[in-house]
């Protein structure tokens, strides 16, 4: 937890400004360590499901649950079932809420691909994901905003134990993977697994309570932690002095499947890691500070989603929110 005396006041009061509310809940929550019991805390987070983007994303949505159209819940980027979700869990949505609990409904009835439980890119004609288009990417994102908004459908753990069965930590040196679900994307598993299919992956795992950890679960963060760690988080982890994910530098939000270099320091230190493969990431992050205190937003979707979030190359609250979040952690571990 950053401790509030060591954040400037105006930044402070920038970030818990109520015109927008899942800044707010977070900045409270993550900077100042307010209990859940916390009356502002507990304001700050109904303000939520009245704020602007939040409202904006249910009005369009449609009875059953979905957006835009059933069929499109992926590849309608980025205003489709499964994107609207995400957003909506990475705002702080109230999963409770009867809208939500449809939409997480619907994402199971027709992205789930009932043997496996991981999650696909088109649905069938008998309901359920298409197994030949079933993603690293998308399985843990679905799993991370299901579990993140409260799920609490049985077919979850399906999608959970998809991710510890069939998820890889290749680094290039190994056998390439054969058979299903393997071969169908090579850009997903290859020779070297895809690094936002491990990121997501670990996003995903990290949310479930450390009590309720399977060893699996457990065995499974384990190897993400460290396939990142020896990559430095966006080195090559065969050639140190090279960047291998540049567009990682450009910090973004939300990130869709995509990841970067500050969602996913974040993500370790939620885990408790603060390891000396971490430190050129961190000192990143804090190289990207402007001289107000602020982190701008450099990666954006803009107009591709129902409302844009921040605008692109201004100060974002969301980037600096996470930017002071990791830092601190970072700094209070030490």
């Amino acid at each position: 937890m950053q401790k509030s005396h060591s954040i400037a006041p105006d930044l402070l009061a920038w970030l818990l400004e109520p015109d927008d509310a899942s800044v707010r809940y977070f900045a409270l929550r993550n900077l100042l360590g307010r209990d859940d019991d916390d009356d502002e805390l507990q304001e700050a987070r109904a303000a939520i499901m009245h704020s602007a983007p939040v409202a904006a994303i249910l009005a369009e949505q449609h009875e059953d649950g979905h957006w835009l159209k059933p069929g499109q819940f992926y590849t309608g980027k980025y205003k489709s079932t499964v994107w609207q979700l995400l957003v909506l869990a990475e705002l702080g949505a109230d999963g409770s809420d009867p809208r939500i609990q449809k939409a997480c409904a619907f994402i199971l009835d027709h992205a789930q691909e009932r043997q496996s439980g991981g999650f696909s890119m088109r649905g069938n004609a008998r309901a359920g994901g298409q197994a030949s288009e079933v993603i690293p990417c998308l399985s843990g994102n679905m799993v991370w905003a299901l579990l993140r908004l409260g799920c609490r459908d049985a077919r979850l753990k399906a999608g959970i134990d998809w991710i510890t069965r069939y998820q890889r930590f290749d680094d290039g040196d190994g056998v390439v993977p054969i058979g299903w679900p393997y071969e169908r994307y090579e850009m997903c598993w290859g020779r070297h697994s895809c690094h936002m299919g491990v990121v997501k992956a670990m996003k995903a795992l990290s949310a479930i309570p450390e009590a309720e950890r399977s060893e699996g679960v457990r065995t499974c963060l384990a190897n993400a932690v460290e396939f990142m760690m020896i990559h430095h988080i966006f080195k090559r982890s065969h050639a140190l002095d090279k960047v291998s994910r540049p567009g990682w530098r450009r910090f973004g939000f939300p990130l869709m499947y995509q990841t970067d270099i500050l969602e996913i320091l974040n993500l370790l230190l939620d885990l408790g890691y603060r390891d000396a493969r971490m430190a050129e990431a961190v000192a990143l992050v804090a190289s990207k500070r402007g001289p107000d205190g602020r982190w701008q937003l450099a990666n954006s979707y803009g107009d591709r989603m129902t409302m844009p979030i921040g605008t692109l190359g201004q100060p974002s609250k969301w980037i600096t929110l996470k930017a002071l979040t990791a830092l601190g952690r970072w700094h209070e571990a030490a």
